[in-house]
């Protein structure tokens, strides 16, 4: 089928993209909070504010009802945009499912989730088979730092110990909570005002007026490196995030910054190409996907999410025959192989993308 459009005789003028299509970056601070509510639908439902969050799912309802505090410290931690989904008897697969369908959601967050059987793992799985999510834990409720749990192994996910004390904006009674509602905050503030590249980690919780465990810094000091995040009260600094840490022991995924920016490029370029599935799968396709990913890169290094004195030292595209057999281009397979530093200039880490070409 020709790409214009048969009209009668005369002159006519028809603009023929020959640039690549910019792409653009994906949201990385909107939560999913999974959990029992007051009210409310069992749909996801978004809300940006706690007023907002009152009005369709209820306020504080109970002991151990812990969502309404971690939607309520989101937004007092500088969280705009978040999913309330209401779990209920118990149906935490039923939820999980429900989110999956809300495309926004960067990250997910179950409060006390692993006092819930089987839900700390179920949540790491959802979030590493998408690719494109990020959970968040809390340790459980009074452990001292010699005896915190945590789930298996996974640079898709991070731990905070310990609890934190608040004060109920109602009643004015302090509670004990899960951290998790405030951290997912601090994500958020911080991907807002200095990008996802940036740690999450010595920030000050607001809301919080204390800690379960207030131990010594040779106490928690050993918690980093086990990758337990902790929550520490300073002498005239306030009660801060301390750590960054990963549940993975992978030296190149350690960190949870590093995780959540390699998601955001992997996702903002995969959407940003999608346009090439209705493409021939040729040397014009590739040179274009190409050019459209060095672009987006390019703009990433200018500001400062991936590292390099050059851009050769910042990242890498690559997408040529080399990279596709004649049963991968016979099959409408594109692939593309891309390395950046998101730690060390010139030491990359490499992830590939693909798209299936329909034409």
């Amino acid at each position: 089928m020709s790409r214009f459009t048969i009209k009668p005789p005369g002159i006519y003028i028809q603009n023929i993209a020959s640039h690549p299509q910019p792409i653009e970056g994906v949201s990385t601070s909107t939560v999913a909070f999974l959990g029992e509510t007051q009210t409310g639908p069992n749909t996801p439902t978004l809300v940006t504010s706690w007023v907002d969050y009152q009005k369709v799912f209820g306020g504080y309802f109970g002991e151990g009802k812990y969502l309404p505090y971690a939607v309520e410290g989101f937004f007092l931690n500088g969280g705009q945009r978040c999913y309330g989904c209401k779990v209920v008897n118990s149906d935490y697969a039923s939820a999980i499912a429900n989110i999956e369908k809300v495309d926004e959601v960067s990250i997910v967050y179950s409060p006390n989730a692993q006092a819930v059987a089987g839900l700390a793992d179920a949540l790491i799985s959802h979030c590493e088979r998408l690719r494109k999510r990020f959970v968040i834990f809390d340790s459980l409720k009074g452990q001292d730092p010699s005896s915190v749990t945590k789930p298996h192994e996974s640079s898709f996910a991070a731990l905070y110990y310990p609890w934190i004390n608040i004060k109920e904006a109602t009643t004015g009674r302090l509670c004990l909570v899960p951290p998790g509602g405030h951290i997912a905050g601090i994500y958020a503030r911080v991907d807002i005002e200095q990008g996802v590249h940036k740690a999450p980690a010595n920030q000050v919780v607001k809301g919080a007026v204390g800690t379960e465990f207030s131990g010594n810094q040779n106490l928690l000091e050993p918690l980093n490196s086990q990758g337990i995040n902790t929550i520490r009260s300073f002498p005239d600094r306030g009660i801060r995030v301390w750590g960054a840490r990963t549940l993975s022991s992978d030296l190149e995924t350690r960190y949870v910054n590093v995780r959540r920016l390699l998601i955001y490029l992997e996702q903002s370029i995969t959407k940003g190409t999608a346009w090439a599935t209705f493409e021939l799968n040729n040397q014009a396709t590739w040179t274009k996907v190409k050019s459209a990913i060095e672009n987006f890169l390019t703009q990433a290094w200018t500001a400062g999410m991936i590292l390099g004195a050059t851009q050769q030292e910042a990242y890498f595209v690559k997408c040529d025959r080399s990279m596709m057999t004649q049963n991968d281009i016979d099959n409408g397979r594109l692939i593309v192989l891309i390395g950046v530093a998101p730690v060390k200039p010139a030491e990359f880490i490499i992830f590939r993308i693909a798209q299936t070409i329909h034409s």
